[in-house]
């Protein structure tokens, strides 16, 4: 199953929510949304600085993780940027195969 990286920045209506109904709450929230789509999550983390939340989560494919994406980001709670993981033996793969490429100027 897929594996993505969720990072989220709560717009105002969102961290007044996560004020009012803790962190733990919204954890919950994420695990039952990945799980009603047919995948789990591997961790949440909240952080200081540029990313309010870290969400690693499986989902059954890209289609799944862009309706999470577009729900989420459509409430304007929060504003959230998926990133695809990629396993090192999906790498070992990619190694493998040949392409024929010319770098401009070459």
């Amino acid at each position: 199953m897929p594996k993505y990286l969720i990072e989220g920045n709560y717009l105002p209506q969102g961290a007044q929510g996560l004020i009012k109904e803790g962190g733990s709450s919204r954890r919950a929230v994420i695990e039952g949304l990945a799980k009603g789509m047919g995948g789990s999550v591997e961790a949440v983390y909240f952080a200081f600085g540029d990313v309010d939340i870290y969400a690693i989560v499986d989902v059954p494919d890209h289609a799944t993780i862009m309706a999470l994406s577009l729900a989420v980001n459509s409430t304007g709670a929060v504003k959230i940027k998926t990133t695809v993981l990629i396993d090192a033996e999906v790498i070992d793969l990619a190694s493998k195969k040949a392409v024929n490429y010319k770098p401009p100027g070459a």
